[in-house]
């Protein structure tokens, strides 16, 4: 299982044109890789698409974004054309990629346990170390954390307390705050 602190584990997969990626692409950048489980669905969607929007802001952290599911190199260059997204996607049918990184595993939807992919995120330094980790996400504004803890880590400042409401909530705590808000406008 990954951890955080650890060199980023080894892996073999293609992008969306069929060419070989391993862990040597991260040499030298910060590298943002994100798991999610099927491209062209609404969540997904949404969070290739946030990546895309800033992308030229990761780009100015020297940073690049790589997004990984099990669909075919061929499913990724529909998703790109049709959304025009400008995220290199990795395709990983057998799951190592997913595994290796936590992005594969048992998780609860609608109250019933399945196993599959895991929407989560990884940030690798430049040096192909794994230094930080979001277990589970939720798709919709999880590009915008991702870009603040990067700044924040190339800054060396990642001791610095967050400011209050700036870090990601779990995706329990939304559902809760989501619940919670929904009470008091019955009321």
């Amino acid at each position: 299982m990954i951890e955080v602190g650890r060199l980023a584990p080894p892996f073999r997969v293609v992008d969306q044109d069929g060419k070989s990626v391993t862990e040597a692409a991260f040499a030298g950048r910060w590298t943002v890789l994100y798991f999610y489980p099927k491209d062209d669905t609404p969540g997904c969607t949404v969070e290739a698409c946030d990546f895309t929007a800033s992308i030229a802001e990761f780009e100015g952290l020297d940073a690049q974004v790589l997004g990984a599911s099990p669909d075919t190199p061929e499913s990724h260059r529909k998703f790109i054309a049709k959304h025009g997204l400008r995220v290199r996607l990795l395709s990983d049918p057998e799951h190592r990629l997913l595994e290796a990184y936590g992005g594969w595993g048992e998780k609860v939807l609608y109250g019933k346990k399945s196993i599959g992919v895991i929407r989560s995120t990884v940030i690798v330094d430049p040096k192909g170390v794994v230094v930080h980790r979001w277990a589970r996400v939720t798709a919709a504004g999880h590009a915008g954390f991702v870009r603040a803890k990067v700044a924040e880590l190339r800054a060396g400042s990642s001791t610095t307390a967050p400011k209050a409401g700036a870090v990601e909530p779990t995706p329990a705590k939304r559902d809760a705050s989501k619940r919670d808000a929904s009470k008091r406008e019955r009321r």
